[in-house]
């Protein structure tokens, strides 16, 4: 049995601590907030329940299904309303259903006549000559074509990860997409073939859900879990390598400092954090500032509720989201109060819109008020709106999600080295296994 060290609260932290507990390690997991989950965080304000980190967790693979049974989340999770299965985009300044089936593909005027087509040329398609260092515009453009690029890859994207397809390394932000061109040439094809596999790692009927008090509920059912392995209020100052074991400088909430030893140790704390703690005795050290080095963009979310009775629009969906070329300042909204109960007080809506990113950056940082008035312009613009907010609230995420650039492939093998040249140490987080939630569930 291992005395492990598992450094940040994360859902990164928390699964592998959950994971190493399972295995019969001894655990301490260090948090320097005064509560684990990471970026993901609910509350409850006036009526309304707002999510600052993922709003929503899809469960498509056999293994998170198994990962939420194991931590006792599964039965507790709501899934969302069915018309979450709408996906809006804004097109020549309207809001417009995106494609559910083929003959609805045919019919949406979400692509030109001949836009479709070029993406229906699809299978026919060779395969990249330099597909380890490919973006994700060029794969889209040159598999789908220039279209399907800015009005499919470029908002999607922009939901994901706040950024731009041409900053994305495809291998990186998707690689299964990536090896299946690979293995098959065509995705179309691909997907086909690989979902008739026997051992196809997705569900049958996978399931978008979230939690009854929003998904600060998933991190505290993982937390459940390790409820004599978690110590919040504790920040790491100082991590030393010896010969045979690891000491690490613990501040407490009293400003006390505190030395503990360890077998092992496993940081999760996120890419921009990582030169905040002082090493000493690593062998290549120079990797650190590599690992240090992942791209974040600052992130605005901007909540804001109306009386249902002041929109038009029937906000029968997920929610929409802008492509670049639209140039409209905002990157997408979600109709919150559409996709789980409870979100929003009677006869009212919750609205929850992104500002910021790598597109506009600097709108992220504006003063609270001038973000909610562009954010409220719009939305009136977009789906009818005539009367004022009854609820408005900001949330600043200064350095969001980490980029999954071409970069992020030099982040993976500076956390190799380190760990081959320090045994006992390693590294987890988003800005290694990909910003999504079930990648980070994944992690360990």
């Amino acid at each position: 049995m291992k005395n492990i060290c598992i450094i940040g609260g994360g859902i990164s932290g928390l699964t592998v601590a959950y994971e190493q507990k399972k295995a019969g390690n001894h655990v301490k997991l260090l948090e320097s907030n005064d509560q684990v989950g990471g970026v993901i965080q609910s509350k409850k304000a006036n009526g309304f329940l707002l999510d600052y980190g993922a709003n929503t967790l899809n469960v498509r693979l056999k293994t998170t299904k198994s990962f939420l049974i194991d931590c006792k989340a599964w039965d507790d999770c709501i899934d969302a309303n069915p018309q979450a299965s709408k996906r809006m985009i804004i097109r020549d300044g309207r809001i417009i259903d995106l494609p559910h089936s083929f003959a609805s593909f045919i019919t949406s005027p979400f692509l030109s006549i001949r836009g479709k087509l070029r993406m229906l040329c699809e299978p026919f398609i060779s395969r990249a000559n330099n597909a380890e260092n490919e973006t994700v515009a060029s794969f889209i453009s040159r598999r789908l074509g220039k279209e399907a690029l800015d009005y499919a890859a470029n908002p999607f994207l922009a939901g994901i990860y706040a950024a731009k397809p041409e900053s994305l390394n495809l291998k990186q932000a998707f690689p299964k997409m990536w090896e299946i061109e690979d293995k098959y040439r065509s995705l179309f094809l691909g997907f086909r073939k690989k979902s008739r596999q026997a051992d196809n790692p997705n569900l049958k009927k996978p399931r978008l859900v979230s939690f009854a008090q929003g998904m600060e509920e998933l991190p505290k059912k993982m937390g459940s879990f390790l409820r004599d392995e978690i110590f919040c209020n504790q920040t790491v100052k100082k991590i030393c390598r010896n010969s045979n074991d690891w000491n690490v400088d613990v501040q407490m909430q009293s400003g006390e400092i505190r030395k503990e030893t360890f077998d092992q140790i496993i940081s999760t704390v996120p890419s921009h954090k990582i030169l905040s703690l002082k090493w000493e005795n690593i062998k290549g050290m120079e990797e650190l500032d590599t690992l240090a080095s992942s791209k974040h963009f600052p992130l605005a979310l901007v909540y804001l509720g109306f009386k249902r009775e002041d929109i038009n629009h029937p906000l029968d969906g997920f929610g929409f989201l802008v492509p670049e070329i639209e140039k409209l300042n905002i990157l997408g909204t979600l109709f919150s109060s559409t996709l789980f109960p409870e979100r929003a007080p009677d006869g009212q809506v919750l609205l929850t819109t992104f500002v910021g990113g790598e597109r506009n950056p600097e709108l992220a940082k504006l003063p609270v008020q001038k973000l909610v008035h562009l954010v409220q312009n719009e939305l009136s613009k977009i789906l009818g709106i005539n009367g004022e907010p009854s609820f408005q609230e900001v949330k600043l995420w200064p350095q969001a999600i980490p980029l999954p650039d071409w970069e992020m492939g030099n982040r993976k093998k500076a956390a190799e080295k380190l760990s081959k040249l320090n045994p006992g140490l390693s590294f987890s987080g988003s800005y290694l296994s990909g910003a999504s939630l079930p990648n980070c569930l994944e992690a360990s």
